[in-house]
């Protein structure tokens, strides 16, 4: 009998030192060392923004520490870029994939197709449809490291990219590209990207404000892969169709792009030039124009006139921050490398926002203001 039950507890032993090894390969592979490649920074670059038709699936989380205060109309956005987002991702191509966000209070899906997006939020039983536009705020799967490196790195020169050393990352090889802004306006220090060494696929994203440049320092944005297979997801899970009983809603974006519209209309259009705190500006096809969009990359800085509804909550959100600046030109704060600043003109407000400083800002509203006729 003792002999059964030392023969038994061995073969349990066995198994539980089996399973132990099983549960902690993850982690094993990911303490790995990681190999890095010769491969160049501009090569690096090239392979990123050409890995849109990698196919994967994967568990990814953002944490962005933007203490950003605003009105009730920008809400979504200011907790998508302070809190922490768990994504779900399944991706077969640039125009079909989905996007779970699963939070404390519930979960919301995003499943894009070739006519936009469908957002199913299942607490609430409605499902939001939004068309491709021009301008569109941020949503949850803009925060996937594959989406937001390809973005980021879209318009970098050579000159503003080099090499890091490599790293494990979801347990593959990630090789290092950082991107260092040229533009003086920039708030941005740098933008570190880890990408996978055999597809070119962004694998991590850290974004870096001006106050936080040096070593050791907290990103403003990191967003990354914990799990990731590059297998193609069946049509299946990407596919929506919209449940029997939701309600159907227009999105947010469309409505902003017509509120801006209306406003440029309803007053005397701002006068924009063909160039900003030394920011030059942008052609973008379809948006108003009464918004302006001036710089490239990841330098950008956008102008639109606000209709008063909107800016009086916008501007009592700014001026109650506790480092905002307040001066004759409106009110303007930063959080991180995000600046947004409400210009106080005889016609009107209008909204500055981008990664520019604080004197970049004030600069922009120097140059409207004084151009009023």
């Amino acid at each position: 009998m003792a002999g059964r039950r030392t023969g038994a507890a061995g073969r349990w032993a066995v198994v539980v030192i089996a399973v132990a090894v099983l549960l902690s390969l993850p982690s094993l592979i990911a303490a790995l060392p990681a190999s890095d490649a010769g491969t160049s920074a501009a090569d690096l670059r090239t392979a990123v923004l050409r890995s849109t038709d990698v196919a994967f699936t994967g568990y990814a989380q953002a944490a962005g520490g933007l203490d950003l205060p605003v009105s009730e109309q920008l809400t979504s956005v200011a907790d998508l870029l302070s809190d922490r987002t768990s994504m779900r991702a399944w991706y077969r191509g640039p125009d079909d994939w989905r996007v779970d966000v699963v939070s404390p209070t519930g979960e919301t899906d995003v499943h894009a197709d070739a006519g936009g997006t469908w957002t199913w939020d299942y607490e609430g039983a409605t499902a939001t449809r939004t068309a491709p536009t021009p301008l569109a705020l941020p949503t949850a799967s803009d925060l996937l490291p594959s989406a937001l490196g390809r973005r980021l790195l879209s318009e970098a020169t050579d000159a503003e990219l080099s090499r890091l050393g490599a790293d494990r990352i979801a347990g593959r090889d990630a090789l290092g590209l950082r991107l260092v802004p040229a533009e003086e306006a920039s708030s941005v220090a740098r933008v570190d990207v880890w990408v996978d060494a055999g597809t070119g696929l962004p694998l991590r994203v850290q974004v870096f404000g001006e106050d936080a440049a040096g070593p050791g320092a907290e990103p403003a944005l990191d967003t990354g892969f914990l799990d990731l297979a590059l297998t193609t997801p069946g049509a299946e899970v990407t596919a929506f169709a919209v449940p029997p009983g939701a309600e159907v809603r227009q999105g947010q974006d469309a409505q902003l792009l017509q509120a801006a519209d209306r406003a440029g209309r309803d007053g005397d259009r701002v006068r924009l030039p063909a160039q900003l705190a030394g920011l030059d500006r942008r052609s973008i096809e379809g948006a108003p124009r009464s918004v302006g969009v001036y710089g490239r990359g990841i330098t950008v800085l956008a102008v639109s006139p606000l209709p008063r509804r909107a800016a009086d909550p916008l501007r009592a959100a700014l001026v109650s921050a506790p480092e905002s600046v307040v001066d004759a030109l409106g009110v303007r704060i930063s959080a991180g490398p995000l600046g947004l600043m409400l210009v106080s003109r005889a016609d009107g407000s209008v909204l500055l926002a981008g990664t520019v400083s604080l004197d970049a800002l004030a600069a922009a509203a120097t140059e409207l203001t004084g151009g009023e006729s």
